[in-house]
């Protein structure tokens, strides 16, 4: 009988504390856990072989973001900046492995501009508002919600209150808000001093003002006045700052720093009852954007791979994370802003084609990989080496070992 016992006991609390060490690991706002790579199951050598390699891999372009603006996106038409910029740190990286930090090297705690990972968390935003039911469904027409917008007009001084229409228009008014979700509604006007066209312009100075407007959801191009028009269409929504909400909703349950700042531009201030209202723009086009560090990076990573949940809290629907990471028909390697997807290997060939990852000018990246349980956050590296750094971490892990 005594023997019995004891023997229940055993199983029981092997049975507990297996339970407990397979458990998802989510770091506390206070304290991220580190774990030694060959614990989890990585070759020290290879990774640390990875390491050297990316750290030799950083940006070439000067660590002024302003200088890089104007030798870019400022030469293009109407492409003076109208957002802060920061000059960036050094080349910076962090792996994430079942939830613990196994290697971090550069300035991970350095805020720097994340460029278009921003859009990412945008995007976010609209699927916060479709759980909300803000949002029948992303099929709707944003013109079926958005109609009138108390816009104020710095450009003229005084600066007056004008009232625009962004979703009027034979094309406009059909636009959806998965065609915006997927930069696919070729949404067209000016926005906050910005015309939709002179954003990569067509080489065709012809084409600027006098085209065809495409299907909403045929053609994809990648338009940061038609993200903004979406982040636009969102601060209506929500009544209220989309950095309030993204932090009451999603940075605070995550654990994030409180030295994130998510900025829009001089010109983006409208009228909310009777609350003036910055509308954050998606990215660093013409300055702006999320100023983050890697760790808040990361954690924003680590929530994408377990599908929105964090701990026992579902933060973004798990179906709204499916969808995000699902290719459109308009691009088959582009999800819901920003996830670009690998489904044909051919961003990331050396990856499983179920990884995605969230992209931004510089190179910054937060690569999401749920086959091995892995988040990576690499910054200001050349954007041809991303493939080679991913497939070294990759080729580090040890197959068939067990997790201690």
């Amino acid at each position: 009988m005594r023997l019995t016992i004891i023997s229940f006991l055993f199983c029981f609390l092997t049975t507990i504390i297996y339970a407990q060490s397979t458990s998802p690991y989510f770091p506390s706002a206070e304290k991220w856990e580190m774990r030694r790579p060959e614990r989890v199951g990585f070759d020290t050598a290879l990774l640390n072989e990875a390491i050297r390699y990316s750290q030799k891999m950083e940006s070439r372009n000067s660590r002024s973001m302003e200088e890089n603006h104007f030798k870019s996106f400022g030469k293009e038409p109407h492409g003076e900046p109208i957002g802060p910029f920061k000059d960036r740190g050094a080349l910076t990286g962090l792996i994430i492995h079942k939830g613990y930090i196994i290697a971090e090297w550069g300035e991970p705690g350095r805020i720097d501009m994340t460029h278009s990972v921003t859009k990412s968390f945008l995007s976010t935003l609209v699927g916060l508002a479709i759980q909300d039911k803000r949002i029948s469904s992303v099929h709707d027409t944003v013109s079926k919600y958005i109609t009138t917008v108390q816009w104020i007009d710095s450009s003229v001084i005084p600066a007056q209150t004008r009232t625009i229409q962004p979703f009027a228009g034979p094309h406009n008014e059909t636009i959806t808000w998965e065609s915006m979700l997927r930069q696919s509604s070729d949404w067209e006007g000016t926005l906050f001093s910005k015309p939709d066209w002179a954003d990569r312009p067509d080489r065709d100075s012809t084409k600027w003002l006098n085209r065809k407007r495409n299907a909403p959801g045929a053609v994809f191009e990648y338009n940061d006045v038609r993200v903004n028009a979406m982040a636009l269409a969102a601060t209506v929504l929500f009544k209220n700052s989309l950095p309030d909400v993204f932090r009451e909703r999603i940075m605070n349950p995550i654990g994030a720093s409180s030295t994130w700042k998510w900025h829009g531009y001089k010109t983006s201030w409208i009228i909310l009852g009777k609350r003036k209202v910055e509308v954050v723009s998606g990215g660093g086009h013409w300055g702006g954007g999320m100023f983050i560090n890697a760790y808040d990076m990361a954690r924003f990573g680590l929530l994408t791979l377990n599908d929105g949940k964090w701990k026992n809290k579902q933060l973004i629907p798990k179906n709204w994370i499916a969808a995000s990471a699902t290719p459109g028909p308009a691009n088959i390697g582009y999800g819901y802003m920003n996830y670009f997807l690998n489904t044909d290997q051919k961003y990331i060939p050396l990856a499983p084609k179920t990884a995605f990852v969230h992209v931004g000018n510089g190179t910054n990246v937060v690569y999401v990989d749920k086959e091995n349980d892995l988040v990576i956050v690499l910054r200001w590296i050349e954007n041809g080496s991303v493939d080679e750094v991913v497939g070294m971490v990759l080729a580090a892990i040890k197959k068939n070992t067990e997790f201690r």
